[in-house]
């Protein structure tokens, strides 16, 4: 059920919520070794928590609009109510956001996370494979979101970390997804399951065959399926320009 409402709370409009996964099963313990979970302080200071995931020892991906006037990242956690021996709790230097990412329309949802240091590579913390700009993906591949999101519109956020299984779609599927784009965003979530990530999963990654392909961006007031995601190879090079230093 978590999976599900985390990816269908991406997809809501502005001000909505939109971190749950809906749909979904608890994962093995650990067997996502680049999930982060992130404790974020917003600039009024409300709290708010994201997904996001682990790319390099020093950096982690995530939503643009989970950005906030503090970030810390947990790494290594299955049960984020509690103290593993296997976390790791880093705070963010630097938030880098897309330079034309728009928190109306939630285009160029993406934002990467600088470490204050480096994470330890460990069995339950491990960096994740990135697609190359050419490598587009293609509707009806299986894929997986996860997440500590709702496990439903009207659901608690999970204390362990939840997967859900979902179809990619064409993009006619997300017609009446305000301001879709598929040159830079991904239909997910076949309408005819309920089946999605909501409110809490945001920033979390789209992961096929072992690549992460999107980014949990937004989803439908009520969760729905299909949720729009960031297309991660439409960033490629201005993600290696950044982990560059350029």
């Amino acid at each position: 059920m978590q999976a599900l409402l985390f990816l269908m709370g991406l997809l809501l409009p502005p001000g909505a919520r939109a971190e749950e996964i809906i749909g979904g099963v608890e994962v093995k313990p650990h067997s996502r070794p680049y999930m982060a979970n992130l404790k974020i302080i917003k600039e009024e200071g409300l709290k708010k928590r994201c997904g996001g995931f682990l790319i390099t020892r020093q950096f982690v991906m995530t939503a643009a609009h989970c950005r906030g006037r503090a970030i810390t990242v947990i790494l290594g956690a299955h049960n984020v109510s509690k103290r593993e021996s296997t976390q790791q709790k880093i705070k963010v230097e630097k938030q880098i956001i897309h330079p034309k990412f728009d928190s109306s329309s939630k285009l160029n949802d993406i934002m990467l996370l600088k470490l204050q240091k480096k994470a330890q590579l460990t069995p339950a913390v491990d960096v994740i494979s990135l697609p190359s700009p050419s490598d587009f993906i293609k509707p009806g591949k299986m894929c997986w979101a996860a997440g500590w999101g709702r496990t439903g519109v009207n659901e608690s956020t999970s204390d362990t970390l939840r997967e859900v299984e979902l179809r990619i779609m064409d993009k006619n599927a997300c017609k009446d997804r305000s301001y879709y784009d598929n040159s830079i965003q991904v239909c997910v979530g076949s309408p005819t399951t309920f089946k999605s990530v909501c409110k809490g999963d945001s920033g979390g990654p789209l992961v096929c065959a072992g690549v992460a392909h999107g980014i949990v961006s937004k989803g439908a007031k009520d969760a729905k399926p299909p949720a729009v995601f960031t297309r991660i190879s439409s960033y490629m090079r201005w993600i290696y320009t950044v982990l560059k230093g350029k």
